[in-house]
């Protein structure tokens, strides 16, 4: 990852995020079939496709406007809890960066540090409930202290720590014992998100 990060960095982020998701929608919707809506996958595919156009069509000038103006989208085009959960991460994220047309990798960590604590607040939830946050919060601590691979692997590997757990918040939280043995699909997607950070850093 670059010393400074531009608002073209975070616009290439976003993008790849965007493919990521496409590609993955499937089985995104896949996992939450087996303990929630069946509407994962489609839902962030919807939602990131809405954020890339945006971004294209008006390319806004700092990383923390690129962040904001994702969330915004995210927040009106996405159903169910994701999308004011998603969109809470980066305009939180983005509110934390303000004004500056280039933020350090630790700055990013920081903003990313602020979001997650603004989706636990949100949605009530903390690790080890069976959330995104099982996949948010080791990737941002690994963000901080290894960057954006590192990153990237604890995203994946929180999301894969979610299968054992039983649901204590979300539609799974519903299925009692019987959302034992499935990844949870909102920490998958939020794995994305950072692979997607890893591969643009590279």
């Amino acid at each position: 990852m670059s010393a400074v990060l531009d608002a073209g960095f975070f616009q290439r982020w976003l993008a790849t995020a965007a493919s990521a998701v496409d590609r993955e929608a499937d089985r995104l919707t896949e996992l939450d079939s087996a303990i929630g809506d069946a509407d994962h996958g489609a839902n962030m595919r919807r939602g990131f496709a809405a954020v890339a156009a945006a971004l294209d069509a008006e390319p806004p000038g700092t990383p923390g406007a690129v962040l904001a103006l994702a969330g915004r989208q995210l927040i009106s085009t996405v159903g169910g809890a994701s999308g004011p959960l998603y969109g809470t991460l980066l305009r939180r994220a983005g509110k934390a960066l303000g004004d500056s047309a280039e933020v350090t990798p630790q700055a990013l960590a920081e903003a990313l540090d602020a979001g997650v604590a603004a989706v636990a607040q949100l949605g009530g939830a903390k690790a080890g409930d069976k959330t995104m946050l099982d996949a948010l919060e080791p990737a941002v601590a690994a963000l901080r202290e290894g960057g954006a691979a590192a990153a990237a692997r604890a995203a994946q590997e929180g999301a894969a720590a979610t299968v054992p757990m039983l649901a204590r918040k979300g539609r799974a939280s519903y299925l009692g014992e019987r959302s034992v043995g499935h990844k949870d699909p909102g920490a998958a997607s939020a794995a994305l998100l950072f692979a997607a950070l890893a591969e643009v850093s590279a």
